[in-house]
């Protein structure tokens, strides 16, 4: 090779080494803008928490609804809900399961503990799920149980192996409580004071014979992630319901319905979409499908926590808004936490379950929701959806469009984020 040529080749590979070096100091930056970002959001977080009012929000005792041979009861108040969940666990005679994402050890999580254990020692069948991670926090001494209680502490990750499976990644984002197989509650309601009184939430009690696919759900979950000497192996004969049916996301066998069902019911809309979210980051095909919605002249409107318990995911939250504003979208920041994840289309169709509209929840976490037609618990979920804005506000694109710089810029470099969350 001649020296000219070698010359050549050696002033490429600088240019592709300068090339290389300066994409991996812009990558630095970035990533070092993002945790300073994130790091000022935490400190503002808390700062917020320690002078947030703890006044309460707008509710309503709503009617029982039947639907086919089911009968269907909104909780959107945390105490009332966990009040039947009680009375519902006292009432048992053959089994209860329960399931749950966050269990606090304060004194509704103790309430629940010492229930469990009354019907237990009656000879009940007593089994319960939470998730591991998410109780991090919890002292130890309450995730001790009595030993005729049957506990599955799930942990997403079980060896070294498990770390390069993305699918192992998923926690057990699900809230269930199934009695005897023919009263089900199902929703976003985790349990703790803070939720009973302070969060916005809303569940549903099922009661009939849906409740035994909320118990095979349970038990799947449960065999899935035991040894086989544990199994559950009783059972509660399912009947195929055109009315009330059951969505699980499952990471571990790849699949995604909830996703899917949402999408495929924006895209029917005609009339109206109702739907809040708790952490709304949805994806480019879901956000298309709202603003397409919205663009074809359905009333679409979307009610968000304006401060929710996650800071971080607020602000990926409104890195979308803009889009959503422009397309047609109405937009609402509830005044309070709000942790609901539901949606309701045309008074006919509607979703109540534990995903939200994120990509850990639509491909990431186990979670559920059920799908519901019916005319009578849409109007109950619209006259709820109504409420709900009486406390909060509407986003204009005007006021929205001419926020401050900083904020732009900062919602422009956490975007990467969304991956994760």
């Amino acid at each position: 090779m001649s020296c000219k040529k070698m010359l050549l080749a050696v002033l490429r590979l600088r240019r592709k080494l300068s090339l290389r070096r300066l994409l991996l100091q812009l990558t630095g930056i970035m990533i070092g803008l993002q945790v300073l970002i994130v790091a000022v959001l935490q400190v503002i977080s808390v700062g917020r928490k320690r002078h947030q009012p703890q006044g309460g929000f707008p509710h309503k005792h709503l009617d029982i609804v039947q639907i086919g041979k089911n009968k269907v009861h909104l909780f959107d108040y945390g105490r009332e809900l966990y009040d039947a969940m009680l009375a519902a666990i006292d009432a048992a005679q053959e089994s209860i399961y329960l399931e749950t994402y966050i269990w606090k050890g304060d004194a509704v999580g103790q309430a629940f503990k010492d229930h469990l254990a009354r019907k237990a020692a009656e000879g009940v069948d007593v089994y319960v799920i939470f998730d591991n991670f998410a109780n991090i926090v919890v002292p130890s001494k309450f995730k001790v149980f009595p030993s005729n209680i049957h506990v599955l502490r799930y942990y997403a990750i079980h060896s070294p192996l498990h770390l390069f499976d993305p699918r192992r990644y998923a926690l057990d984002h699900r809230k269930l409580l199934i009695v005897d197989g023919t009263t089900g509650f199902i929703g976003g309601y985790n349990l703790g004071e803070t939720y009973a009184t302070r969060w916005r939430d809303t569940h549903l009690r099922i009661q009939g014979q849906v409740a035994a696919d909320l118990a095979q759900s349970f038990v799947d979950f449960w065999n899935l992630h035991n040894h086989p000497s544990r199994r559950i192996t009783r059972h509660y004969a399912r009947r195929f319901d055109p009315l009330i049916n059951m969505r699980e996301t499952n990471a571990l066998r790849l699949t995604f319905p909830i996703r899917d069902m949402y999408i495929e019911a924006i895209n029917q809309a005609e009339h109206h979409i109702m739907l809040t979210d708790a952490y709304f980051v949805p994806d480019r095909v879901l956000l298309d499908e709202l603003m397409d919605a919205a663009k074809r002249g359905v009333d679409t409107r979307v009610l968000i926590p304006w401060t929710s318990n996650h800071i971080v995911v607020d602000w990926l939250t409104r890195g979308f808004l803009a889009d959503c504003l422009k397309a047609g979208i109405r937009v609402f920041g509830y005044r309070h936490m709000l942790h609901a994840k539901t949606c309701t289309i045309d008074g006919q169709w509607s979703t109540i379950g534990t995903a939200n509209l994120d990509r850990l929840s639509s491909v990431g976490n186990y979670e559920i929701n059920v799908e519901v037609f019916s005319e009578k618990l849409a109007r109950q979920m619209e006259e709820l959806f109504e409420r709900d804005m009486s406390n909060a506000f509407e986003l204009t694109l005007e006021w929205w469009t001419n926020r401050s710089w900083y904020m732009k810029l900062s919602e422009h470099i956490l975007s990467p984020l969304r991956l994760l969350l």
